[in-house]
């Protein structure tokens, strides 16, 4: 089992900026990705961003293009999610997916929740206007 854990949420103003951090263990894979989706109060739960270890591919929900920024840490297994000039509408408990067998070329795939094997519990990121 692939044990994920997020952190990094909390509050910040609209403008401001946040970093959050997801930490994959217990197991090891030639390939695979890490994703985040956020679930706001009310809606359904949506991509944000991913990318692969094996190719480092990133890939952004248009929704954050320009503002997010995804990036990792291969020896720690580690992503994280840059999120700047933050809105209300970003308002969310973003979750952290590892995708243990991901889809190599296309990217779009990366946004398929349900490609995603493990997920972690979730951190809250609150946005005030």
């Amino acid at each position: 089992q692939v044990h994920v854990v997020e952190s990094g949420g909390g509050l910040v103003q609209a403008g401001g900026s946040l970093r959050l951090s997801c930490v994959a263990s217990g197991g090891t894979f030639s390939r695979y990705a890490m994703g985040w989706f956020r679930q706001a109060p009310g809606k359904e739960r949506e991509f944000v961003a991913a990318t692969r270890w094996n190719d480092g591919i990133t890939y952004y929900a248009d929704s954050v293009k320009g503002r997010f920024t995804i990036s990792r840490d291969d020896a720690k297994k580690t992503v994280y999610l840059q999120m700047n000039s933050l809105k209300p509408e970003d308002t969310a408990v973003y979750y952290c997916a590892f995708d243990r067998d991901p889809i190599l070329g296309p990217v779009a795939p990366m946004a398929q929740n349900v490609r995603y094997d493990y997920w972690g519990q979730g951190t809250q990121v609150t946005v005030s206007s």
